[in-house]
């Protein structure tokens, strides 16, 4: 439930209601996150293990792209253990603009050894050690005195952009069949089976089963990481600063006006004209504008686990959060946006865990990337939400302690996507 915080500048009764959300701000100032950034250029987590340049490449032209941001994303109470950060690329060539695949997000990894063992470590994807089987003891005293042949089975710190986790938690060995050939004699009684766990070799196989189900991510060629001067100029580079979002009771004034007598006009009273405004008008769009206008300079939106701010309804993007889906028994395309709430993101290639909403750029951050651009041909998006797994898993192979990278789901809303009408 969204916290709520009383507070007024002229001492009246007027309550502000403070939500789950957490806004970023573009700062040529220095802030308290000296790692996210708008803008400029990447930096990893180690410098001598950059990812593939292959993941910074346009699917349009394949040509490298620029960096719109970067994002401290750790949350060590969800995912202790685990360095995360991510990153937003656009390809700056008009040709490939509003085409799928001219934007990409990744998000680097590294999985430390205390996380093995733990509740999500099956996702992590992480390469470890075998262990050697210990000898297990006789379970049954029967079986050992008396050479039954029937044995009993064995019965035996916060993200600066994330959710306050304190007061809004939500919070692999494979198995190897036992050789089980039997030389004895046929005078002899057959050797008793070693005990073991139908509960474990259950899980074990259903778990084998659905990543056999499901499909492999594509193989990513590992392509060395560029010199700078290889990359499309970049953009200019803020700091951030982070905020909840705070919404006022008595919010201002729609910001989209009706066109009045510019365009041929809208005649009449003044509930007529109100009337046939909000006919024409896409009321998701009215509701994003209204919203954004409460805190105009907000850059991003961060909710792990959240719902993003839909920019429109009828575009794909728009359609695959505002459509929620019932759980059913093909669930391989389902997410969990939002307790009791799914969607149709993709659910992880990597590891097939579901993806869930984690963060959501604004129109004001073009408004700070283009703020030195001459012209109108800029970039033309309303929104770009990023999907990412739901438990942080690792890089296919890459071992604990050691810094992988993976692919995530972003979703465009273009701006003439919103069109007149269609709330």
């Amino acid at each position: 439930m969204p916290r709520n915080d009383s507070d007024s500048s002229d001492g009246g009764e007027e309550s502000f209601t403070t939500t789950n959300v957490m806004l970023g701000y573009a700062s040529k100032e220095l802030t308290d996150d000296d790692f996210s950034q708008l803008g400029g250029y990447p930096t990893w987590l180690d410098e001598t293990k950059p990812p593939s340049a292959g993941l910074a490449k346009c699917k349009i032209c394949n040509h490298l792209m620029t960096l719109l941001l970067q994002l401290n994303g750790d949350l060590p109470e969800r995912f202790p253990g685990h360095e995360r950060k991510l990153y937003i690329f656009t390809c700056r060539r008009k040709a490939c603009r509003r085409k799928e695949g001219s934007m990409r997000a990744i998000r680097s990894i590294r999985i430390s050894k205390d996380s093995a063992g733990k509740p999500n470590s099956k996702y992590n994807c992480v390469s470890q050690p075998e262990e050697p089987k210990k000898a297990q003891p006789p379970t049954n005293l029967g079986d050992t005195l008396f050479k039954s042949t029937f044995s009993s089975p064995n019965t035996s710190n916060q993200n600066p952009f994330s959710t306050n986790v304190n007061d809004h938690s939500l919070l692999a060995n494979p198995f190897s069949p036992r050789n089980t050939s039997n030389t004895a004699s046929p005078f002899s009684p057959p050797a008793s089976k070693p005990p073991q766990n139908p509960s474990t070799d259950l899980a074990q196989t259903f778990a084998q089963k659905a990543r056999i189900s499901s499909p492999s991510p594509s193989p990513v060629t590992k392509e060395p990481w560029p010199p700078q001067s290889s990359f499309p100029k970049p953009y200019p580079s803020y700091n951030l600063d982070a905020d909840y979002e705070t919404l006022d009771p008595t919010p201002p004034s729609s910001v989209l006006k009706p066109a009045m007598d510019l365009d041929g006009g809208i005649s009449g009273s003044k509930d007529d004209e109100k009337e046939a405004f909000e006919s024409t008008i896409d009321k998701t769009f009215q509701r994003f504008a209204d919203r954004l206008a409460q805190n105009p300079q907000q850059i991003l939106r961060y909710e792990f686990g959240g719902s993003p701010l839909l920019y429109s309804k009828t575009d794909f993007v728009g359609k695959i959060f505002s459509h929620p889906l019932s759980t059913s028994a093909n669930n391989r395309i389902q997410t969990i946006s939002r307790e009791g709430e799914t969607s149709r993101i993709a659910r992880c290639p990597n590891c097939t865990a579901p993806r869930v909403f984690e963060l959501q750029l604004v129109p004001q951050a073009i408004a700070e990337l283009e703020a030195e651009e001459d012209g109108l041909e800029g970039m033309e998006w309303g929104t770009v939400i990023l999907g990412v797994c739901g438990n942080d898993c690792g890089e296919r192979g890459v071992k604990y302690g050691e810094l992988g990278w993976v692919e995530e789901w972003l979703g465009v809303q273009w701006e003439e996507d919103a069109k007149p009408g269609k709330g």
